[in-house]
């Protein structure tokens, strides 16, 4: 994994965001690794929605699971990842082992 974010309503909550709104998912995950390069998507998608304990947790995650480079697009073409790289928990950034993601920067370079 090069990072690892959390975003959502309960991320939303914590960070004081006013009780009347659209909530939107409880949780939202987002999964960046190299290692996702030549999986489909939607197989991705599957197999981590697997490993999230709903019932531990107290709710559903939507997730979302990228390559490096589809990170980078993605966090401008949909608000949710937007919002989460912009408002969320930035959980895990390996800046070690591999080329660093921008994880944090509203805007790519």
């Amino acid at each position: 994994m090069q990072v690892v974010m959390l975003g959502g309503a309960r991320v939303d909550d914590l960070r004081g965001a006013p009780a009347q709104r659209e909530r939107g998912p409880e949780y939202v995950v987002v999964l960046v690794s190299y290692g996702f390069e030549g999986i489909p998507w939607l197989e991705r998608v599957y197999q981590a929605t697997a490993l999230w304990d709903a019932l531990e947790m107290g709710d559903q995650a939507d997730i979302h699971c990228y390559t490096a480079p589809e990170f980078l697009r993605r966090r401008t073409s949909l608000r949710v990842i937007a919002d989460i790289v912009e408002r969320g928990l930035l959980l895990f950034e390996d800046t070690v082992h591999s080329a660093p993601v921008p994880a944090m920067r509203s805007h790519p370079d």
